[in-house]
């Protein structure tokens, strides 16, 4: 037998144990953008109530922050689905 066919079939042994993974994975990007999106709007929101007139710089930067936290979390997920439908 070659290396080759003993590697093969040892992922092949693999692939409900890398879908189950890649199921737990989804989950913990979604919950892990859902905690940094909060945290952003509390910190936000903590800024706003000591400098009221800093409104729009403040809103700004927290949308393209849980922007950024939402396309990676997007993309975390997309690689997990990835994983369960090969």
């Amino acid at each position: 037998m070659s290396i080759l066919s003993i590697l093969l079939q040892a992922a092949a042994d693999m692939t409900p144990i890398a879908k189950m993974g890649a199921g737990i994975g989804a989950g913990i990007a979604a919950v892990g953008a859902g905690m940094g999106i909060g945290n952003i709007g509390r910190g936000a929101l903590e800024s706003i109530a000591r400098q009221p007139e800093a409104v729009g710089d403040i809103r700004s930067n927290m949308i393209v922050s849980a922007a950024l936290i939402e396309g990676v979390a997007f993309f975390a997920i997309v690689v997990c689905l990835l994983i369960v439908f090969m």
